[in-house]
């Protein structure tokens, strides 16, 4: 693939990925045929500060856990009232984070199911 597309696929959402893992990124997004690139773009990504205010306003409700897609543990944040908003304040710090992460693995998941074998 073009480096140009994956330049430009990292200068438009590097903002959702872990900074460490960017270089990594490039050099997978290198190896992707044209198909591959397709897949791993059209990815929902979250948007970190999005997620932020969700978890500032249902948080203790396990909203934002439930759009990650930790299903389990927005069921025990949302019985537990945010696990007696202990959980809940803790999350506004770590949110951003997670997100990072998530989008990280789903990036993950894409390429490596479009012909990448590691």
């Amino acid at each position: 693939m073009e480096q140009s597309k994956s330049n430009m696929f990292l200068m438009m959402n590097s903002k959702s990925f872990p900074s460490d893992k960017l270089r990594f990124m490039k050099e997978r997004l290198d190896q992707l045929d044209d198909n591959g690139f397709f897949m791993v773009q059209s990815v929902d990504y979250k948007e970190p500060n999005s997620l932020l205010l969700v978890s500032i306003f249902a948080g203790h409700l396990g909203v934002d856990r439930f759009m990650l897609g930790e299903t389990g543990l927005g069921i025990a944040k949302l019985l537990t009232c945010g696990g007696f908003l202990v959980w809940w304040v803790v999350d506004l710090f770590l949110i951003i984070e997670a997100t990072k992460e998530a989008n990280f693995q789903k990036f993950l998941q894409a390429s490596v199911n479009n012909g990448i074998v590691w």
